[in-house]
């Protein structure tokens, strides 16, 4: 019998009701069972997911805030010897800086006084500005703590709620915090809540049609990871692999992995470029394997040396290590700065290489010079500070005998020596145990030239190489003015080679500007002909006009006397 109703095609019908297939309601059971169970199962993962996310947070945090801890302590040594706390404590403040991750925008860190004042606050959000620690009843826990360390949770002068860690730091007296807002931790909760409701309702609507994919979805999942394998080969550099989308399987647990792993050996080669050039660390990741090999290579050669460092070292003890580790900050970034690698560190010298890096296309010669002058002049402020520091005890009362000689041990002079040229760089040593080297005479020579800056009282020498290369820059022509001192014949050596004081236009130290000492290095460089010529009755004359402390050693080398008839112009050193 015919009814006006309308029949749906995939039904049996009897009369006007429908018969709907068993299998139809098992699937409807299930297809709804698996929504319930998805949807609790999702929502207590996520819960538990929040929770963990927390505290893997505060063991992050409880990281950072360790080498923050660490820097704070290297900053209160330096401050120690530098006398400059504001240069301190704004080094701190760069280094939690540098400490934020991409998504930590509204991340703090900050050092908290027991009056609520900062030693300093640091953040990725520039519009974020605290001018004091407003949350007492947080001051009073963290006084009240007997441990001085711990999880903290405090109101910011904005009114937004903060989780972190914190530390005491007796030297700054101040408390250490690196916390961040809770507000973004909970939105990205909410965040992925509704993305896995929005997930789950789709993927159920189409759960039947999409059965047959799975295969194919974890064959694409495999695939995208191993696009990003292969890409990271073909870079030769080593990354993360993008999980953010990936389902909780088996697979992508092996990426997680892998990301763990490549974190570590990241830490690793940061850890390993300490320690060796950083042209070494980046060919060994590249090729997983470190050769015995060398080549010739045309490189500058710096070489630089405290002046009486035995001296120093018998009067400071242990403590020379300090004064070191302040020296060496400096110095090694600015050799960086200027293309340099440090070759090795011996006691209070530092030798270092530029032209190795085959991508920089800088002078080497002129990058040298340029570190040589900056490592002069930070040697010079941190020289100047001490005896600033001095004048401060001295109207106070009288620097004891001790004091004194400490005093003195702590006013480091360098001298630097730079030549370069053709020299055998690479890797030397065993299977078991190798260096990175350079070794050439230039490499010799480069030393002995810092040995002449103490005999003739100038700050750098350069050998003839040097200062031609430098000429051949425009820009570097323009800047230094080179001054012939000598020709010397170095011990070990059958003849003789020229001088070269490079004298820096731009210089600020009193001592060596250009306005003061150029009229009288011209009328040295007269005394200098004359004495080539074996005039030497001319030279006494130059040389004491020019009243420069380097014609005092030619005043005492010829004396009273005249050239002897085999004078060649060449001095013969006797020393290294």
């Amino acid at each position: 019998m015919k009814t006006g109703k309308r029949h749906l095609k995939f039904f049996q019908y009897v009369g006007d009701t429908p018969i709907v297939p068993t299998k139809l309601k098992i699937i409807i059971f299930f297809v709804a069972m698996l929504l319930l169970s998805t949807f609790s199962t999702n929502l207590v993962a996520i819960m538990l997911s929040q929770r963990k996310t927390i505290q893997l947070s505060n063991i992050v945090l409880v990281d950072k805030l360790t080498e923050l801890y660490n820097v704070a302590n290297s900053q209160k040594q330096i401050e120690a010897y530098s006398q400059d706390t504001q240069t301190s404590i704004d080094s701190i403040a760069q280094s939690a800086k540098n400490g934020f991750a991409k998504d930590e925008k509204n991340s703090v860190a900050l050092g908290v006084n027991p009056d609520g004042s900062l030693l300093f606050f640091s953040t990725p959000n520039e519009e974020l500005k605290w001018e004091r620690f407003t949350d007492k009843d947080c001051i009073g826990m963290m006084e009240n703590s007997e441990t001085h360390e711990g999880s903290v949770s405090f109101i910011s002068p904005d009114g937004d709620e903060y989780f972190g860690v914190y530390k005491y730091h007796p030297d700054w007296l101040t408390y250490i915090i690196r916390a961040n807002r809770r507000s973004d931790t909970n939105r990205a909760m909410y965040q992925v809540l509704w993305i896995t409701v929005v997930l789950v309702l789709i993927m159920s609507a189409f759960f039947i049609l999409m059965g047959t994919k799975i295969l194919d979805g974890l064959l694409s999942n495999i695939n995208k990871f191993s696009t990003q394998l292969y890409k990271m080969q073909q870079d030769k550099k080593l990354n993360l692999i993008d999980i953010s989308e990936s389902p909780n399987d088996d697979i992508t647990y092996l990426a997680a992995n892998f990301n763990s792993l490549s974190s570590t050996i990241t830490n690793l080669l940061q850890i390993f470029q300490k320690f060796v050039p950083e042209n070494v660390v980046r060919k060994a990741h590249e090729e997983q394997f470190i050769r015995l090999e060398g080549s010739q290579r045309e490189l500058t050669i710096l070489f630089s040396d405290i002046k009486s460092f035995t001296y120093r070292t018998e009067v400071l003890g242990n403590d020379i290590i300090g004064l070191l580790n302040v020296h060496y900050d400096s110095v090694i970034r600015k050799v960086s700065e200027n293309n340099g690698i440090i070759g090795s560190i011996i006691g209070d010298a530092i030798l270092a290489s530029y032209g190795i890096e085959e991508h920089v296309e800088t002078n080497k010669s002129y990058d040298a010079i340029k570190t040589a002058w900056e490592i002069t002049a930070v040697t010079s402020e941190l020289r100047k500070k001490m005896s600033d520091r001095r004048a401060i005890l001295e109207k106070e009362r009288p620097l004891t005998e001790s004091e004194d000689r400490i005093y003195q041990a702590v006013m480091l002079d360098v001298g630097v020596g730079i030549d370069g040229g053709n020299v055998f760089y690479g890797n030397i040593g065993s299977s078991k145990r190798m260096a990175n080297t350079v070794i050439g005479d230039n490499v010799n020579s480069a030393s002995r030239l810092e040995g002449l800056t103490r005999i003739y009282k100038v700050p750098v020498i350069v050998s003839s190489y040097i200062m031609e290369e430098t000429l051949s820059n425009n820009e570097a022509a323009s800047r230094y003015k080179f001054y012939e001192i000598d020709t010397v014949q170095v011990k070990g050596k059958t003849k003789g080679v020229k001088i070269y004081f490079p004298l820096d236009k731009e210089c600020s130290l009193e001592e060596w500007k250009f306005e003061y000492l150029d009229e009288k290095f011209k009328i040295f460089e007269c005394g200098l002909k004359a004495y080539y010529d074996g005039d030497w009755k001319t030279a006494r004359a130059e040389f004491k006009k020019s009243g420069l402390d380097v014609a005092k050693v030619f005043l005492e080398r010829i004396g009273m006397k005249s050239s002897p008839e085999d004078w060649s112009g060449i001095w013969t050193m006797t020393t290294k």
